[in-house]
C-alpha cells in the first residue's frame, strides 16, 4: 500500500459520516410526515399515492445505511465509537422500516377507516423523527449538549405518550370491536406503529451512550 493510501486510510473521516447520518435524519422527518399525512387522508387514490412515496423513502433510507456501513469498513479511525455509529444508522433505519411496515398493513388489511389512535401515534412518530433530526444535526461539534439532551427528553416524553396511546387504544379495542379478525388486524398495526416510537427512544439512547462517552 502507498503511503499516501496508508495515511488516508487512517485519517476520519467526519464530514462524510456527519452527513450521511443528517441525510439519514432528514429522510426520517420526511417518511414520518408523509405517513402522518397518510392516516389523516380518507381520498384512496391520495392514500396510494402516499404509499408509495413511504416505500421509495424507505428504500432511501436503506441506501443511506448501507452507505454508513460502507464507510465503517472502510475507516479505521472514527469520530464515535463504532458500535455506536452501527447502532444509530441501525435504529434510524428500524423506525423507517416500521413507518413502512405500518403503511403495507393499512393497505393489506383493508382498513378504510383510520382511528384516532393511528393519528395520534402517527403524530408522535412524526415529531419524534423531528427531534432526533434536531439532535443528530449538533453531533458534529458537541458544543450544543444541552440542547441535543432537551431533545433526547422530548424524545422519551414523547414514547411514553405513546404508550398511553397504545394502551388506551387496545382497551378500547377489546371493548368495542366485536369481529375478531379486525381485532387482531388493528392490534397489530397499532403495535407496529408503537414499536416505532420505541426505536425512536433506541436513537435517542444511543446520543445520550455517545454524549457520555464524549463528556
Amino acid at each position: 500500500m502507498k503511503f499516501e493510501n496508508l495515511l488516508t486510510f487512517f485519517i476520519p473521516k467526519d464530514k462524510i459520516f456527519f452527513k450521511l447520518f443528517v441525510n439519514a435524519a432528514d429522510n426520517l422527518v420526511e417518511i414520518s410526515t408523509v405517513f402522518n399525512e397518510l392516516v389523516n387522508t380518507s381520498a384512496l387514490d391520495k392514500r396510494m399515492d402516499l404509499l408509495k412515496k413511504i416505500e421509495d423513502l424507505e428504500h432511501v433510507g436503506d441506501t443511506i445505511t448501507h452507505e454508513i456501513f460502507t464507510e465503517l469498513s472502510a475507516n479505521f479511525i472514527t469520530p464515535f465509537d463504532r458500535e455506536d455509529i452501527q447502532y444509530l444508522a441501525s435504529s434510524i433505519d428500524d423506525i423507517a422500516d416500521y413507518i413502512d411496515g405500518s403503511a403495507k398493513r393499512l393497505l393489506i388489511y383493508k382498513i378504510g377507516n383510520y382511528s384516532q389512535a393511528m393519528r395520534q401515534l402517527a403524530e408522535i412518530i412524526m415529531k419524534s423523527a423531528i427531534e432526533i433530526k434536531a439532535a443528530v444535526s449538533e453531533l458534529k461539534s458537541l458544543e450544543n449538549k444541552l440542547r441535543i439532551r432537551e431533545a433526547l427528553i422530548r424524545i422519551n416524553s414523547l414514547e411514553n405518550h405513546a404508550d398511553d396511546v397504545f394502551y388506551g387504544a387496545l382497551a378500547a379495542l377489546f371493548e368495542e370491536e366485536k369481529d375478531p379478525i379486525m381485532v387482531v388486524k388493528l392490534k397489530e398495526i397499532l403495535a407496529n406503529m408503537e414499536t416505532a416510537t420505541d426505536k425512536c427512544e433506541d436513537v435517542a439512547n444511543v446520543i445520550e451512550t455517545i454524549l457520555i462517552k464524549n463528556s
